[in-house]
């Protein structure tokens, strides 16, 4: 049988109810409202009528504080009685404050005599865990007992280990199920949480030397399905976590290839895009369908079709876990995509399902924000919001041991969200190094709360994607003809000095960060057109000088203050045959082609040998902005070859003195080298990089066109 209500009760406010009459049936005449208590009516204040097309609002001041976790009535004048629903009221600040939850206790905790089951749902006025111990066995319901601060609990007695559970809970008269949103496990596509014995989750760990600075870091973006799902990728578990463990893989010319190639490139930090549990691939046909994993389901799982074995409850965490470990061996730090901002469906998610309204940020009008173009934005800023947040950081940094996070659409989030995970994970591991994108976005935040680029001296410590930087050294990235300094557009040579000594703002123009720790330099990475795809845009044609273009935009990026940022495959041309946008293309599309390694393997030389040279002097790592600017100056003007010259650094390291050419144009260029008593010793020219000297220059250098040089002494 269906129960319409005659009219609807919202509360909006611990004493604020809204309710709205249908004109038809009551022609907006009530005058009287009450709400029952157990042994009285208790009259509604209204305190404003609003008369609309088909319906009456009345805004009504109650004295009693509706008690929550129970189901309450409101009656007219007429004896019509309505529910109560839970309106406006959860986006309020006192609800936040009156039902926020500090504790650690959130989920489900095994032991092999009993599982204790923790549910933050405040609005909930009943909730029961269904547990099955089998895929195939009968569902049992427990009934769950309402606490402190709206936390339900239960303590079900016997071993449940591995066995799958969902809430199934009413809010509003609604009965909904929903999965834990704190699981550590979920069945095969997700259907359910499943309940794990943390002693089977056990890997050796190998920790790294603390970092210095976040400016040591050589960050390498890769997918784990991209990175080794080509035919002679020479991995052999394609597109799975244990790829990234093979450290005797070759490609079809026996070249290094996977973990055995990064460590030799030299990087620091392989960023992997997102690895927690995601919509888009299914968990046993990975190969039928493809997504770069931004449809985030449950945060604190491990996506699992990149394991071997995703309908086991421990394969996912263990292959994970033995991946990032086997990395760390290998001297390689692993950062985390991590998508905060955002669900896959907010509607169907486990948090709009357990407490409906509270999670995600609302306009005015209480419709559904979308500032990340997806549908939803998380609000961050709520207290429940951000301790989910701060929580599932913690989790991956405790329980998984990797290295830092990259924050995607980090301009959604807040301030104090970013500054909390901030200090959060580096009072757990002190060299954690975050980043994210700050673009400025659409979202019912203030615009001083927004952790967005224009915010940065409220982010300090926190690094950003340096859009200043890839445009002005690649081009803009929305307008695919659009040249920037490296691909020739000498008219950005002032803006190529000023993003490549940190954009902190030199010479009187103005910076876009306070330091350098805060800029991620990079011109290429997962999103948009690969460089490669750009030049051969630009430029058909000229193959030959577009490897030289390249060459030296990366050559820029690594030898910029800041933390420079690759691309898999950069360093060796990387194609996605023409397609901006490939977060669903094919393989064919999205994957690493191995065999473009040996075919440009002179490039991968040369880049390797440009980070070989910025590890070895921390001239090119200065840790702040009046360092940059007490040691580096401009040497040549706002047209041609930009010239720059690091003094007096010889407490960074062997040389006393550093110049850096960056020459983009078709033609040869002769530059007027500074005078010095002794000659300047040549470790970069147009073909060779690295810490070995290849040759001498005193007054002049004569540069080959599209290049970099480095002079030291």
């Amino acid at each position: 049988m269906i129960h319409t209500r005659p009219f609807h009760a919202y509360l909006d406010g611990l004493h604020l109810i809204t309710i709205i009459l249908p004109v038809d049936d009551y022609k907006g005449q009530e005058q009287h409202f009450f709400l029952e208590a157990p042994d009285e009516l208790i009259l509604l204040e209204v305190i404003e009528t609003i008369h609309m097309d088909q319906y009456v609002k009345y805004s009504c001041r109650t004295s009693m504080m509706p008690e929550f976790g129970v189901q309450h009535i409101v009656t007219d004048e007429r004896g019509m009685r309505t529910d109560l629903q839970m309106g406006a009221v959860i986006r309020s600040q006192e609800f936040d404050d009156l039902f926020y939850y500090n504790g650690k206790d959130l989920g489900s905790f095994y032991t092999s005599a009993s599982t204790a089951f923790h549910l933050w749902a405040p609005t909930a006025t009943e909730v029961f865990v269904k547990i099955k111990k089998t895929e195939s066995s009968k569902v049992d319901y427990y009934q769950m007992q309402r606490t402190d601060k709206g936390v339900y609990r239960l303590k079900a007695d016997g071993d449940f280990d591995g066995a799958f559970y969902q809430y199934k809970l009413r809010v509003n008269k609604t009965w909904q199920e929903a999965v834990d949103p704190y699981a550590q496990s979920v069945s095969l596509h997700s259907e359910w949480a499943r309940v794990v014995d943390q002693n089977k989750c056990k890997v050796p760990r190998h920790d790294l030397p603390p970092l210095s600075s976040p400016l040591d870091a050589i960050i390498y973006e890769a997918s784990i399905r991209d990175f080794s799902i080509h035919p002679d990728s020479g991995m052999k578990q394609k597109g799975t976590y244990l790829a990234l463990t093979e450290k005797e893989a070759a490609g079809r010319y026996h070249q290094k290839t996977g973990i055995a190639y990064l460590k030799e490139l030299g990087i620091t930090h392989l960023e992997l895009l997102p690895f927690n549990d995601f919509f888009g691939v299914s968990d046993n046909l990975p190969r039928a369908s493809y997504n770069w994993g931004y449809n985030p389901l449950y945060f604190n799982v491990p996506e699992g079709s990149y394991s071997t074995d995703p309908s086991d409850a421990y394969c996912r965490i263990v292959e994970l876990k033995t991946m990032v470990e086997e990395l760390h061996k290998e001297g390689i730090r692993v950062i985390m995509d991590v998508v905060y901002n955002h669900v896959y469906i907010r509607e169907t998610s486990a948090f709009e399902r357990i407490v409906p309204g509270y999670f995600f940020r609302h306009d005015h009008h209480g419709r559904p924000s979308n500032g990340t173009g997806v549908g939803n934005d998380f609000a961050s800023e709520r207290r429940m919001a951000r301790k989910f947040i701060l929580d599932s950081l913690e989790y991956w940094l405790t329980a998984y041991n990797v290295d830092g996070f990259r924050f995607d659409l980090m301009g959604i989030l807040d301030v104090r969200t970013m500054n909390e995970a901030k200090a959060l994970v580096r009072a757990i591991k002190s060299d954690t190094i975050l980043l994210g994108e700050g673009w400025d976005l659409n979202t019912p935040l203030p615009k001083e709360d927004k952790a967005n680029i224009h915010n940065q001296g409220k982010l300090a410590g926190i690094a950003q994607f340096n859009d200043w930087f890839r445009d002005a050294i690649k081009g803009s990235t929305f307008n695919l003809y659009d040249l920037g300094y490296a691909l020739g557009r000498e008219t950005l040579c002032q803006d190529a000095f000023q993003v490549a000594a940190g954009s902190v703002g030199l010479k009187g123009h103005a910076g876009l960060f306070n330091e350098p720790d805060q800029t991620i330099n990079y011109v290429e990475s997962h999103d948009n057109y690969t460089m490669w795809d750009k030049l051969e845009a630009c430029f058909p044609g000229e193959s030959e000088k577009n490897k030289k273009r390249q060459r030296l935009a990366t050559s820029m990026v690594l030898m910029a203050q800041g933390i420079p940022f690759l691309h898999s495959g950069q360093e060796f041309f990387r194609t996605k045959h023409g397609v901006e946008n490939s977060y669903a293309s094919s393989d064919e599309i999205n994957q690493l082609d191995w065999n473009r390694l040996e075919d440009n393997r002179e490039n991968v030389e040369y880049i390797k040998g440009m980070i070989a040279i910025r590890k070895s002097h921390q001239a090119f790592r200065l840790r702040d902005a009046d360092s940059i600017r007490r040691h580096l100056v401009k040497c040549s003007g706002d047209h041609g070859p930009l010239i720059m010259l690091f003094g007096n650094v010889q407490s960074y390291g062997e040389w006393l003195e550093i110049l850096l050419v960056f020459h983009p144009f078709d033609e040869k260029a002769r530059i007027a080298l500074p005078k010095r008593s002794s000659a300047w010793k040549i470790i970069a020219d147009s073909t060779q990089a690295g810490t070995t000297v290849l040759g001498e220059a005193e007054d002049f250098l004569d540069a080959e066109p599209i290049s970099c040089y480095i002079c030291v002494r």
